[in-house]
């Protein structure tokens, strides 16, 4: 019987270890080289949107090696072994396949794999689909209004109107031709909510993928992602309003919620080249990394260094092709961690912690340095007892900087559209810089909360590159203009606008005067932003500015 029992648990061990060998896992196949591939930095067209050109070439960013493809050869030849291609990496030039562990073998030993690493446990049966590029479009359709009343935002007003995303809005800017990528868990409910209808009648979902399962529906899974997108994107006036209801958005399915294993990292790079291929501004990621199920092996602090991890290391490479990543510091501020996770630590991106409504830092917040000593998290906005959408349409209260971080993302896209000349990482700056603790920031809050009426001087005043400049704010009752030399040759009208457009005043302006002064005691104008339209024939030029 004994015998019996011990060969019994022999066949066991041994079934277990055989099963182990023979089932296929997922791999990241790392390659050596990019020789002889038919892509060239010279057509970048070939192999990424006009809109992922432009987004480069505004910020004189130019194309890499390291953004060529990897090389369609070496693929066919990965192919030829018999293992399973998921998905290409340009950036790490890495292949991420699915195989056995004698077809690893084999891949190990072609001459231009340099090594490899293994991703996860035994995984699924191989998804369908294929991932197709989708251009986006310049600028979406407005059914939208414009001019918004605090009751309009429902209960969501606060968390937008704590970092002036609604004076944003009053000003005009609402994330119109700006693209925002959600890496998320699943989109369920997005497709049917009606605060969501406006995406799909004006064409603002510019892309759907899942990188878990290889299809384009995103609608199922875990309903994180619908609540952290209703941040920005949802439009039901009386109910909620997202920081960015205008924008266009690439909802990408990354993390697989049931696990947590390196492959959802790999997942979030792929689905960043992604992201970056179609023209996307802005990535939100309210997804962070330090614990996985074995055998995957868990993070350290140490590595926290913005160098380390997969994830991050794709997040700085997302940022240094223009892209504005925006992420979750994470929620370990009560817990045995405490500290931020991964990518949050990564040195290129915002990182967001969390607060309450009366700007007071969430116990859940995790805290900074990075490993390496770097300030972390950047800024905070509204995470305990924020506003959402469950996956039903309903209005709810949900805690976490998974909500913080996309209220952030909204308002980081809206304060950009108003900033188109500076670059990702100016605007990374500027936010710092509306801090309120911009001047002494620490490891709880960062730079702070910050707001857009804050450092209004930060802010561009549109037509200055044609001659004409604001001094802002105006802080008394004298608006002041100064002309070019050009300008002041001409018989100009000036007029003075609310930021609906109304007309407050007309006026003359004085010939061969480089500052022009503007007298508003008369109109004893309220706090907020204007805007002030010089016409000389056909020639019009509009600036704007903030009365305090």
């Amino acid at each position: 019987m004994q015998r019996l029992i011990l060969l019994t648990l022999f066949l066991f061990c041994f079934g277990s270890l055989y099963a182990q060998q023979t089932e296929p896992k997922k791999y990241l196949v790392y390659l050596s080289d990019k020789n002889n591939t038919p892509y060239t930095i010279q057509q970048p067209e070939k192999f990424l949107s006009a809109k992922a050109v432009s987004r480069r070439q505004r910020q004189q960013i130019p194309v890499l090696e390291r953004d060529l493809p990897v090389n369609p050869a070496y693929v066919q030849t990965l192919k030829s072994t018999g293992i399973d291609v998921w998905y290409t990496s340009r950036w790490f030039n890495a292949v991420i396949v699915r195989g056995t562990a004698e077809q690893l073998a084999q891949v190990n030993a072609l001459p231009f794999v340099k090594n490899s690493r293994s991703l996860d446990i035994i995984s699924g049966p191989s998804a369908g689909g294929t991932l197709s590029l989708n251009d986006i479009p310049g600028k979406a359709a407005a059914n939208t209004a414009s001019l918004l009343a605090p009751g309009d935002y429902g209960l969501a007003y606060h968390q937008a109107n704590m970092l002036g995303a609604t004076n944003l809005h009053e000003a005009g800017y609402h994330g119109e031709g700006m693209t925002i990528a959600v890496l998320d868990a699943g989109f369920p409910g997005v497709n049917t909510i009606p605060a969501f209808a406006h995406l799909y009648q004006n064409n603002q979902v510019s892309g759907t993928y899942d990188f878990v399962t290889r299809s384009e529906n995103v609608y199922g899974a875990n309903s994180h992602g619908t609540s952290v997108l209703s941040t920005m994107a949802a439009y039901l006036p009386d109910k909620m309003i997202g920081t960015a209801y205008k924008a266009n958005y690439l909802l990408l399915r990354t993390e697989d919620a049931p696990t947590e294993h390196n492959i959802e990292e790999v997942n979030w790079l792929v689905a960043a080249e992604y992201a970056d291929s179609a023209g996307a501004d802005v990535i939100n990621s309210s997804l962070g990394y330090t614990t996985f199920d074995a055998p995957s092996v868990s993070y350290s602090y140490d590595q926290m260094d913005g160098n380390t991890t997969i994830v991050a290391r794709a997040a700085d490479f997302a940022a240094a092709t223009g892209i504005l990543v925006v992420t979750s510091a994470g929620n370990d501020g009560n817990k045995a961690w405490k500290y931020i996770s991964s990518p949050a630590d990564a040195d290129s991106v915002l990182t967001v912690g969390a607060v309450d409504s009366l700007g007071v830092v969430a116990a859940f917040s995790s805290r900074g340095p990075t490993a390496d000593g770097r300030i972390k998290p950047d800024v905070v906005a509204l995470g305990a007892n924020a506003y959402v959408l469950n996956s039903s349409g309903t209005v709810v209260k949900s805690n976490g900087t998974s909500f913080s971080g996309p209220i952030m993302a909204g308002f980081a896209t809206t304060l950009w559209q108003a900033n188109l000349t500076k670059t990702n990482y100016e605007i990374i700056q500027l936010i710092r810089q509306l801090g309120s603790k911009a001047s002494n920031p620490d490891n709880t809050l960062g730079y702070g909360i910050p707001n857009y009426s804050r450092n209004v001087t930060g802010l561009p005043t549109p037509g200055n590159e044609e001659g004409i400049a604001v001094i802002n704010p105006v802080i008394g009752n004298e608006l002041v203009l100064l002309l070019s030399e050009d300008w002041r040759k001409k018989r100009a009208e000036l007029q003075l606008m609310d930021a609906t457009g109304k007309l407050i005043l007309k006026s003359t302006l004085q010939p061969n005067l480089e500052r022009q002064t503007i007298d508003l005691q008369k109109m004893a104008l309220q706090k907020g932003i204007y805007l002030c339209r010089i016409i000389s024939g056909d020639q019009v030029a509009t600036v704007r500015f903030v009365k305090l």
